[in-house]
């Protein structure tokens, strides 16, 4: 379904460019999770917006290919582009509340998806929200920062993608919401026949959530693992970063 094949991505200025990432290549197919780990400040969140051209033109330089059902995203139209955002591939930002607008009441959002309100009720009562009355009523800034991400899932659920990218799903919310995160993505995956691709820092969640299991380190993305193989990895350093994503964690816990 996407096929990336990135040379390099470089933070342009005045004197010269600094490239932060190199060498990106992974497929995504259909009906599996991918998973992405990666450390604070490792180019996580720079790398999922660079694959639809989400990235400022005059701060970023992204060369190479993004081939989404043979479409190149990286050169392909804006009309196109904007469409594919639309109707096919579905962000949910770690920062959820700058993702809406705040002039703009949560019915807005609601009438764009098209999808009747009992619906929607049902999504919401799943992810423990407010009703769709009481959130048709309020602008996003009345909610909470878990509120905000759990209801950018559900808008991104309610457009039916073909793939979901998740940054960081469970930063802001408890163990419960996060099983409730966890339990959505991977049924939508497997019902649908759809794909989704997750940035995180967070290796438990990625274990459970997970079919494919990748790691960014050092501006360069490895192969992607079944979750078994990773953990068992005879290579030193795939287990040296393993653990210090697990002692990470731990020590968040």
């Amino acid at each position: 379904m996407l096929n990336a094949d990135i040379n390099s991505v470089s933070i342009l200025d005045e004197e010269k460019s600094r490239t932060i990432l190199k060498d990106i290549k992974f497929d995504l197919e259909k009906g599996k999770v991918y998973t992405i780990l990666g450390k604070n400040g490792s180019g996580k969140s720079t790398l999922i917006k660079s694959l639809t051209v989400l990235l400022p033109s005059d701060l970023y330089e992204v060369n190479g290919k993004v081939l989404f059902n043979d479409i190149d995203l990286l050169t392909t139209t804006e009309d196109k582009l904007k469409e594919i955002r639309r109707n096919n591939i579905r962000y949910v930002f770690q920062d959820a509340a700058n993702s809406f607008d705040p002039l703009k009441k949560i019915k807005y959002y609601f009438d764009l998806s098209n999808i009747s309100p009992l619906k929607i009720e049902e999504l919401l009562f799943f992810f423990l929200l407010p009703t769709y009355k009481k959130l048709s009523e309020i602008h996003s800034y009345e909610l909470s920062g878990g509120m905000a991400q759990r209801l950018l899932i559900v808008l991104a659920l309610l457009a039916n993608p073909d793939l979901l990218i998740l940054d960081e799903p469970t930063s802001g919310v408890d163990y419960a919401v996060m099983n409730l995160i966890l339990l959505k993505i991977k049924n939508f995956i497997r019902d649908n026949d759809k794909s989704s691709l997750i940035v995180t820092q967070d290796i438990n969640f990625a274990l459970k959530s997970s079919n494919k299991i990748a790691y960014l380190s050092e501006g360069r993305l490895t192969q992607f693992f079944a979750p078994d193989e990773l953990l068992e990895s005879p290579d030193d350093k795939v287990k040296n970063f393993i653990n210090s994503f697990k002692e990470m964690n731990n020590a968040s816990a």
